[in-house]
């Protein structure tokens, strides 16, 4: 968001995907800032894009924000926990009487086409078979080796298309925790679509898909998304790891900050026990609830 004072008068106007209608923006919008007091909210679906033709040249007068998906204290007493596992917190998800369509058309259409138009790749083929075979890395430890051979592509042109996938901002790396680490770690990022429906609409169904391959990841990553979007929301200046040894302890998500250290282990199970997270060498530690511990409303 745009504006010409710290306490702004006049009309606001929004412009959305400007990355597709300037190559910069415009000198208008700095005259009208300065001279009428507008503001202005600019929005995009590239981040790169965004960066780089000219956001970042109005003068520090351009806030970044991210619009993230609906939390559970937004959605208030609509929030339903299995609808949002399986159909995650984009608006029109939350609010369709056919979540599904909207989600495959989110998926197979614009995200094909955003890919086309913006010129990232031409193999639009290979690009659908990445997708569904990056979403087998939902929630784990990124191989980008073992991913290239699935798509038969090589690791360079893996790299780039995960790198498309966080320019969209569709998808997120995850890094290592490893501040005063006392014990070897692993050192590679986890890698999460950024919502929960968007991933369990990519990811293949069939006979031979466990459904806990499916809803382990799927819980993460609405954990994640409500982590993501608080972080952000309220400005709580934290960033966001995992943790995990070459033996096996994990912890899936580390918030590192002004006001601490906090580990959270996510278990999709009725009851829990002793964790990975018992072993962590710093902070404080959370062990979030279960999903099938949760009522299907929550407030």
């Amino acid at each position: 968001m745009a504006n010409g004072s710290d306490e702004p008068r006049g009309r606001v106007l929004l412009r959305q995907e400007c990355e597709k209608a300037w190559h910069r923006p415009p000198p208008e919008i700095d005259r009208l800032i300065e001279g009428r007091r507008l503001r202005f909210v600019l929005t995009g679906s590239s981040a790169r894009k965004l960066r780089g033709q000219g956001v970042n040249l109005l003068a520090g007068r351009a806030l970044t924000r991210h619009l993230h998906p609906l939390t559970a204290a937004e959605l208030g007493s609509d929030f339903d926990l299995e609808r949002s596992l399986r159909w995650g917190g984009l608006p029109q998800a939350c609010t369709s009487s056919n979540p599904a369509d909207f989600l495959a058309a989110y998926v197979h259409t614009y995200l094909r086409e955003e890919v086309q138009q913006k010129g990232l790749t031409r193999n639009l083929a290979a690009f659908a078979r990445f997708l569904e075979a990056a979403s087998f890395s939902q929630g784990g430890v990124l191989n980008m080796a073992a991913v290239a051979r699935e798509c038969a592509i090589s690791a360079k042109a893996a790299e780039n298309w995960f790198t498309v996938l966080e320019d969209l901002l569709i998808a997120v790396r995850l890094p290592a925790f490893t501040r005063r680490a006392k014990r070897r770690v692993v050192l590679h990022p986890k890698f999460y679509f950024f919502d929960a429906g968007v991933f369990q609409t990519v990811r293949p169904r069939g006979p031979l898909d466990a459904p806990e391959g499916i809803h382990g990841p799927a819980l993460e990553t609405l954990f994640l998304q409500h982590l993501r979007a608080i972080n952000d929301c309220l400005g709580l200046g934290y960033t966001l790891h995992y943790w995990r040894t070459p033996a096996g302890d994990e912890v899936d998500f580390v918030l590192y900050g002004p006001h601490g250290v906090f580990a959270f282990e996510i278990k999709l199970s009725p009851r829990t026990a002793s964790s990975s997270a018992g072993r962590f060498p710093h902070g404080r530690r959370r062990k979030a609830s279960s999903a099938s511990r949760l009522s299907r409303r929550s407030p």
